[in-house]
């Protein structure tokens, strides 16, 4: 299979610490390019240093809603500066999370709001992150301009009449390994309403780990292709076909040069 990990935060230390197997064991399983997620302005740049560095990884660079209460303006003008990086493929991750309320949500939503600002003034994708926060994400989003065509709801937890919403946007979807979990009917249920061009998956690594593997404390990009394996089963198709639209989409939704 040649699969794409479209979101895997390559540069969290467990992770990182031994990054070069990491790679190794994803390229074995077919994982052809990656896509390193960031939470902050600190993570971003290490983001970019580990794609600058790396053959076929790409970077995000944006605010998580945990580090919204400590961003400022500060903060927006060096996302400016890192989304202008050749490597740097989109905004993100960016959003609202009403789970945890690390950050007050009137932070959240203001930081939110101003980097959708931001990626439309610069003409960029943005990958959101919403968790039971999903009618202000989607209210904030619509406001913004963005076109839905530019906008990936990463990791996707939403029902089927939330995803139905999302479709109706115009946005892309990508699942992790949540869609594999027994108790996750309707996240497959959402899952299964995707059409296949608008289709993406990852593993949000060291994060998320999927059955079969879900015993793993930390996950790995080469686990995609389980999630890629589980949803071809849950759609009727081969695993290589699946891998292959997916990484289509990823290919076309982040401009990779592959």
């Amino acid at each position: 299979m040649n699969l794409i990990d479209t979101h895997c935060h390559l540069a969290h230390p467990r992770l990182a610490a031994s990054l070069d197997d990491v790679l190794a064991r994803a390229r074995q399983a077919g994982v052809t390019a990656f896509v390193c997620a960031a939470g902050n302005v600190q993570d971003s740049r290490a983001a970019l240093a580990i794609a600058r560095r790396e053959a076929n990884v790409y970077c995000l660079a944006g605010v998580h809603p945990h580090d919204a209460k400590d961003a400022g303006a500060d903060d927006l003008a060096e996302l400016e500066r890192l989304l202008g990086e050749p490597k740097t493929v989109a905004l993100g991750e960016a959003g609202l999370d009403y789970h945890y309320n690390f950050s007050p949500p009137e932070d959240q939503r203001r930081v939110f709001a101003e980097q959708l600002a931001l990626a439309r003034r610069l003409g960029r994708h943005v990958v959101v992150h919403t968790r039971e926060a999903f009618g202000d994400t989607l209210a904030i989003l619509r406001d913004s301009g963005l076109a839905g065509a530019d906008v990936l709801f990463h990791s996707c937890t939403e029902p089927p009449e939330n995803v139905r919403a999302i479709l109706d946007f115009g946005a892309t979807v990508s699942y992790s390994g949540i869609v594999t979990f027994a108790n996750a009917a309707d996240v497959r249920a959402g899952a299964a309403l995707v059409p296949p061009d608008r289709l993406l998956i990852e593993t949000d690594a060291p994060y998320l780990s999927p059955e079969p593997v879900r015993k793993m404390k930390t996950n790995e990009p080469a686990n995609v292709a389980h999630v890629a394996t589980f949803l071809a089963s849950e759609r009727k198709t081969s695993p290589e076909a699946l891998a292959e639209q997916t990484t289509a989409n990823a290919v076309c939704f982040f401009g990779l040069p592959l």
